[in-house]
């Protein structure tokens, strides 16, 4: 994992009740749903373990389990698009995380655009 005191925004504090909460499944991990606080945008989808769940609430940015890349990421740490976490929620079976955040630079999304949900269903795309 890269030194998570690089990694710098507003910790969130949770409970241990909170924490168990939350279900992972057959691999460890769990989706987290990453939205921006001033638009409500949806900005991407992208997993998580219990590592990077305690990262994320201990350093209020956002870190992630890349499943292809089998390593823990903060998100930005190399394009410097990064999130700061403002609120985190668990939904109400526990099993999907969504966190508010402020998006600094370009976007969230690795392709360039600013969200990772740029392509509609549709002939028209709407």
């Amino acid at each position: 994992m890269s030194d998570p005191t690089s990694c710098h925004g507003r910790p969130i504090s949770a409970s241990a009740e909170q924490l168990a909460a939350v279900k992972y499944n057959d691999d460890g991990l769990v989706p987290a749903i990453v939205q921006e606080a001033d638009t409500g945008r949806v900005l991407m989808m992208a997993w998580m373990n219990a590592d990077s769940l305690a990262q994320t609430l201990q350093t209020g940015r956002t870190w992630f389990w890349s499943r292809s890349r089998q390593e823990y990421w903060c998100k930005g740490e190399t394009s410097g698009d990064r999130q700061y976490v403002r609120e985190a929620y668990f939904d109400c079976d526990g099993d999907t995380l969504l966190f508010v955040v402020d998006q600094e630079g370009n976007g969230a999304c690795h392709t360039g655009e600013y969200t990772c949900f740029f392509s509609p269903f549709g002939d028209d795309g709407t």
